[in-house]
């Protein structure tokens, strides 16, 4: 959905989106499962810097939910996953703040965004908010085995023959001092 800074000089855009299942791209392993429904509003904001100089920013407040599939950190497996969310975000023309020397921004500059050519796609807003809004780490469950460094088998469905003695790689240096020395 293409939100326009001409649509909203004449009125705000209320929106209730139903996003289907490949519409949106996300990372490779974020799989959307069902429809993913967002609900919201996008206005015009005009800042006036000066006699002359108007900005218009596009603020959009909206509430998202829906279900998506991640791997567990540990064993690789599919995770489902049940989003839901609200934002409220600014986007500002690309260039509206640049100046020709470097500044250090504020905090609340911090969570300004931007967009170019006069419109913002409300897809790339939603991707952003959906992989902010996912764990850095999921887990399948909260004893999961994980996989075994050496074979790569599932260690929460079957146990593998691999040797388990583990081996602190600190004291290799010296196991390889004794095979050179002759007693």
């Amino acid at each position: 959905m293409l939100i326009t800074v001409v649509d909203l000089e004449r009125e705000p855009l209320e929106f209730d989106e139903p996003v289907q299942p490949g519409t949106i791209e996300y990372v490779s392993d974020v799989k959307q499962l069902d429809t993913f429904r967002v609900t919201g509003r996008a206005d015009l904001l005009q800042e006036h810097r000066g006699p002359r100089d108007v900005v218009a920013d596009i603020r959009i407040r909206a509430h998202y939910e829906g279900r998506f599939e991640v791997p567990c950190a540990r064993c690789v497996e599919p995770v489902n996953y049940d989003l839901n969310g609200d934002f409220d975000l600014l986007f500002r023309p690309v260039g509206a703040d640049g100046e020709a020397a470097e500044h250090s921004i504020t905090t609340s500059e911090t969570e300004i965004g931007y967009y170019q050519g006069g419109s913002l796609e409300l897809e790339d807003v939603l991707r952003e908010q959906v992989l902010l809004s996912l764990p850095a780490k999921t887990l399948c469950r909260p004893d999961c085995k994980g996989l075994c460094p050496r074979c790569g088998t599932n260690l929460n469905t079957e146990t593998c023959t691999c040797d388990q003695t583990k081996s602190d790689p600190r004291w290799t240096a010296l196991s390889d001092l004794r095979s050179r020395i002759k007693l």
